[in-house]
């Protein structure tokens, strides 16, 4: 094998998308933490719109922890089973687990990007309407 050093190397990078991640969701909850104050009827919607991104990125979260944990068995598992020259493939089982969480956490990282946008021109053509209606 000699491989088992691999999956180990996606960690950080995957650390990384934790933590823009958890940003992501720091800033979303403060927003609808703001929003809900001075809510009007007619912006349920934006608020439902944004509780569902907020679930988005929580299920991400897990995804992105649970392949975290793959990976590190993945090695740990080849590492030991280097060492004590057995032979067997749940290295390989962990480590394609453990991309397939990736994959599927960038996914739905992608969707909460293109759901977000949408939701933002909502809420910007939403105040923006509102605006003129005080000024008229």
């Amino acid at each position: 094998m000699g491989n088992w050093y691999l999956p180990i190397t996606l960690v950080p990078g995957i650390g990384l998308l934790i933590l823009s991640t958890s940003n992501l969701m720091l800033t979303l909850t403060n927003e609808i933490g703001v929003i809900i104050p001075r809510l009007k009827k007619e912006e349920d919607i934006i608020i439902y719109q944004k509780i569902n991104q907020l679930k988005r990125l929580n299920l991400t979260m897990v995804l992105l922890y649970i392949a975290v944990a793959c990976l590190v068995l993945s090695s740990l598992i080849g590492g030991i089973t280097e060492n004590l020259q057995l032979s067997n493939n749940w290295d390989i089982y962990c480590s394609i687990v453990g991309i397939i969480f990736i994959l599927s956490s960038l996914y739905l990282l992608i969707i909460f990007s293109l759901k977000a946008l949408s939701i933002r021109q909502n809420q910007f053509l939403y105040l923006l309407e509102n605006k003129t209606k005080e000024t008229d």
